[in-house]
């Protein structure tokens, strides 16, 4: 992973996409820089009133997909933020300095992340994507799920042409037919589905383990434990709040984001995630993902997996 990268564009998110604090400690105390994708994280402490009386600050960053938030989490421009199991290990594996803190499993079963077609496409199975052009993120969990699509059908990854990209351009060569499918996530699924009169050809279900993760760099879980312990207990407060009060969440999603409250509506039942416990049966089944990985030739390597996670930290779960 090129490090020099990696700082620049961690820093350019940060000044491009710093949000005001949601404590009220004001200027006292540390300050907790975290990352968010598409308002989900900032949304569910705002609604669920977490962090009213937190010892220091919360300086929220946005970003469009989980590469771009663990590059700054690796570059020690953030020091924490969620993303989905395939983008942490697949950072992780490239040597990014970041461990997860925090585990949770999705209610959705995976039908948040989907292989999808234009409505007007001639596929009509995942099996007829063979030769065709297929757009998602490098290392993300679109790209695992394809991967994993193409397993399921006896298709190696050289019978596609993968095209990475980011979701925005992505979704700009799906709509004008540049590529044949996209394999997205959470809104980019409902937006396409709901405005693109686009198809779902495959989803996770049976297919994703459904966990998602807090990731911390390195630099911050050496030098911010109290402060990450704190954010993670008022965090899985948050998570469990969401079960009896989805609406509300979906409701300050929308006005955060800007999306259509039936697409805010749709995120929220498809990814909430029910904080759990790192153990060896997650850590155990969280091993797959890299060898998926490696045996597509998309990794070089495969370190040992249970490095890369921080348990230390189970214990705000329960305080």
């Amino acid at each position: 992973m090129d490090r020099r990268r990696i700082l620049q564009l961690g820093a350019g998110l940060m000044l491009g996409a710093a949000l005001p604090a949601c404590s009220p400690a004001g200027d006292k105390g540390a300050v907790l820089k975290v990352g968010s994708q598409k308002g989900g994280a900032k949304a569910l402490v705002l609604a669920s009133g977490v962090l009213e009386g937190a010892p220091y600050r919360v300086e929220w960053s946005e970003f469009p997909a989980a590469q771009h938030l663990l590059e700054a989490i690796g570059a020690g421009a953030v020091d924490l933020g969620a993303v989905g199991d395939a983008p942490f290990l697949f950072a992780y594996a490239a040597g990014a300095p970041i461990k997860a803190v925090q585990a949770s499993r999705s209610s959705g079963g995976g039908a948040s992340t989907a292989v999808l077609v234009r409505g007007d496409s001639p596929l009509t199975s995942a099996a007829q994507l063979k030769g065709r052009r297929v757009a998602t993120g490098r290392g993300s969990i679109g790209h695992f799920l394809l991967l994993k699509v193409l397993e399921r059908e006896g298709l190696k990854r050289s019978d596609v042409d993968l095209v990475f990209l980011a979701p925005g351009d992505a979704k700009a060569a799906f709509a004008t037919g540049a590529v044949d499918a996209w394999v997205t996530w959470g809104s980019y699924v409902a937006l396409a589905i709901e405005h693109d009169g686009a198809r779902v050809l495959s989803d996770g279900r049976g297919l994703l383990s459904g966990y998602g993760f807090e990731v911390a760099g390195d630099r911050a879980i050496a030098g911010k434990s109290a402060e990450l312990t704190d954010f993670l207990r008022r965090l899985a407060q948050a998570k469990r709040w969401v079960g009896g009060h989805r609406d509300e969440y979906a409701k300050v999603l929308a006005k955060e984001t800007g999306l259509e409250l039936s697409i805010a509506a749709y995120t929220v039942a498809n990814t909430r995630g029910e904080p759990v416990p790192i153990d060896q049966a997650v850590i155990g089944e969280l091993s797959e993902v890299l060898a998926v990985f490696r045996a597509a030739g998309e990794l070089k390597a495969a370190p040992e997996v249970g490095a890369a996670f921080a348990p230390a930290f189970n214990a705000a779960l329960t305080s």
